[in-house]
């Protein structure tokens, strides 16, 4: 296998805070009174995960809320940094990533001006993002309103821009996290034929769903996650089966 991505038991703890006291009368309470005193909380997110993906993989990531399929994908994507094990991205592999609706965004500026500030995070010039503006814009669907400020859009509008940006970075990896989770029947077909050309392409995706549809149609293989461990990785059909035994056997 041609390697792009390996998560190598990989870990991640957040700390959990209960009764935090912020008033100096609930500070001196928790003095006298064991329940009003703050303590911290380990919660690990992932425990011992590993994962290889190679280059024209498409994985999905499935799993109940609070599994630790958005936090694994935020380490891969490296906005989170993991406690322990190491993510290996291979050299010089541009990473796509739609992780978070509208995260980098300014809800204050336009479409078009997010367009520009968006693809500069990616490391675009603007001469870049010029070049392939007019097809981000068309993508989109968004007409007009590419010109109103983002806070104005609905939520399928923040969506369909934010993908429009990511597909046409011409990323080798696509990190993907939800997306279909709002916006029309008609534009997630969309999304899914552009998904199914980028692996056409040999790129390589990775892609968080509860849409039993979109994974079957996209992916080739399944990560199925539980209580931050994974639980089961192989051909999709096979992980489907596997999580949906698990979801009725843990209600």
């Amino acid at each position: 296998m041609d390697a792009v991505i390996v998560a190598d038991r990989v870990s991640k703890r957040y700390e959990i805070h209960h009764n935090r006291a912020h008033a100096l009368k609930s500070r001196v309470m928790g003095l006298f009174y064991e329940r009003y005193r703050s303590r911290v909380e380990d919660f690990w997110a992932l425990r011992d995960v590993s994962l290889t993906v190679g280059r024209g993989e498409a994985v999905g990531l499935v799993g109940r809320n609070g599994s630790g399929k958005s936090t694994l994908l935020k380490l891969i994507a490296g906005i989170h940094r993991p406690t322990s094990g190491q993510i290996l991205i291979r050299r010089g592999a541009k990473v796509g990533t739609m992780i978070e609706l509208g995260v980098g965004f300014n809800t204050e500026l336009t479409g078009a001006e997010n367009v520009f500030l968006n693809a500069s995070v990616y490391g675009l010039s603007r001469r870049d993002v010029e070049a392939i503006y007019d097809r981000v814009v068309d993508y989109s669907e968004i007409g007009q309103f590419i010109d109103e400020p983002i806070k104005n859009y609905s939520s399928g509008m923040v969506m369909r821009l934010a993908f429009a940006v990511a597909a046409h970075l011409d990323p080798e990896v696509l990190l993907l996290d939800e997306i279909f989770a709002v916006g029309d029947e008609a534009f997630q077909d969309k999304c899914r034929a552009t998904m199914q050309q980028f692996i056409a392409e040999g790129k390589t995706l990775l892609f968080v769903s509860h849409s039993a549809k979109s994974v079957q149609q996209i992916c080739s293989r399944v990560c199925v996650l539980s209580h931050g461990q994974k639980l089961f990785d192989g051909p999709t059909d096979e992980g489907l089966d596997f999580y949906h035994a698990l979801t009725e056997a843990t209600p």
